[in-house]
């Protein structure tokens, strides 16, 4: 049977072993005879999972006492409109660096409740590289800064954390988060939608420094207060408690690898070793420059265009799925988040390779 390897860019690949895990806990939790699906958030059992899962996490990130994690719903997404709602705390203004798509779309949903400075935008080169930080044109009076270090669409990533001179900075963490080590102390905020590197789609992780809190627009809905959530553990409402518990799984996962800094030298060289073979084999290209190439997400683009559909046909039944590029721009990416092992990587380059000697 063909060994079947995901690289889609989220819904992403889940750790074999949480899969088995969560299979196994199904239908009865630890033996209580209900699954975890069934439980009431209120429940001791379920209460005594979301602290675990929340310790894990602080433990993984070394996330400082002073900062708040709230397990919220909607996918990062909702943090476009939550972060002004919360942020702008008597200002008028947030500056925002776009180096892609989903900056973009942040962009525009500040711009509903403040004056969107845009304090550089890599628009001109098709977002192939970020500003350095001598090319951000940064408001001194701004309510906060945002920015997003990894782009999983285009594969671009910041190469050095942007200094704000003490402006709160937000960063959308969603398709790196835990892929390698990060200093939450930098940060006003980290957000990240879970279903890249941490579990199932429909959970958004929230990092935010406590003195940041009870500030809201007067308007903000309570399911968009950070406040009110802080106060609730992430509780106010009925939370989406399997993502919750799949979660917590993933995080136990990452520390039997050995932690973030562990993880990071594996994701570091399956990147490596892509990127190596891309570069060498004139079939394929890279669009991104060297210094700002993602980790996590690697789109390439096939010499000939005309090949690609055959290229999509041959990896998926050679049991290399989801490689077809976001539909915005085409081509091909391979999503390798922690969850996608060494060997399919390897099994990608050997396919690459024997396509490519077939088809030049």
């Amino acid at each position: 049977m063909t060994r079947l390897y995901n690289f889609c860019a989220g819904p992403a690949a889940l750790p074999t072993a949480v899969l088995e895990r969560a299979q196994q806990e199904i239908l009865s939790y630890q033996g209580k005879g209900l699954s975890v699906m069934e439980m009431s958030h209120r429940s001791k059992d379920f209460v005594a999972i979301a602290e675990q899962a929340e310790q894990d996490l602080r433990d993984l990130m070394n996330i400082p006492d002073n900062y708040k994690v709230l397990f919220m719903q909607g996918g990062a997404s909702s943090q476009f409109t939550m972060l002004p709602m919360n942020m702008l705390r008597g200002k008028t203004a947030a500056d925002y660096i776009n180096t892609g798509d989903w900056s973009k779309k942040a962009i525009a949903e500040a711009k509903r409740y403040c004056d969107v400075n845009v304090a550089a935008t890599m628009e001109g080169n098709n977002f192939t590289s970020v500003p350095t930080q001598s090319e951000l044109n940064l408001n001194a009076d701004a309510a906060y800064v945002h920015y997003t270090p990894n782009e999983t669409i285009r594969g671009v990533e910041f190469d050095y954390v942007p200094e704000t001179n003490g402006v709160p900075l937000i960063a959308d963490y969603s398709s790196s988060i835990l892929s390698e080590e990060i200093d939450i102390s930098k940060y006003g905020i980290v957000y990240a939608g879970a279903q890249k590197n941490i579990g199932p789609a429909g959970l958004c992780i929230v990092i935010v420094r406590e003195d940041l809190l009870g500030q809201a627009l007067p308007e903000t809905p309570s399911m968009f207060n950070y406040q009110i959530f802080a106060d609730n553990g992430s509780m106010y409402n009925t939370p989406p408690t399997y993502s919750w518990y799949l979660a917590g799984l993933v995080f136990q996962w990452l520390k039997e690898q050995g932690g973030v800094n562990a993880i990071a030298e594996i994701n570091q060289r399956k990147a490596s070793k892509l990127y190596d073979f891309i570069d060498s084999n004139d079939f394929y290209s890279n669009p991104v420059d060297k210094a700002y190439r993602s980790t996590m997400n690697v789109p390439f683009i096939l010499k000939n265009a005309d090949l690609d559909k055959q290229f999509l046909a041959e990896s998926e039944a050679a049991g290399l799925l989801n490689l077809a590029g976001h539909r915005s721009v085409g081509g091909m990416r391979a999503s390798i988040y922690n969850a996608v092992p060494e060997a399919a990587v390897d099994a990608l380059i050997a396919f690459m390779d024997k396509f490519a000697q077939v088809n030049k």
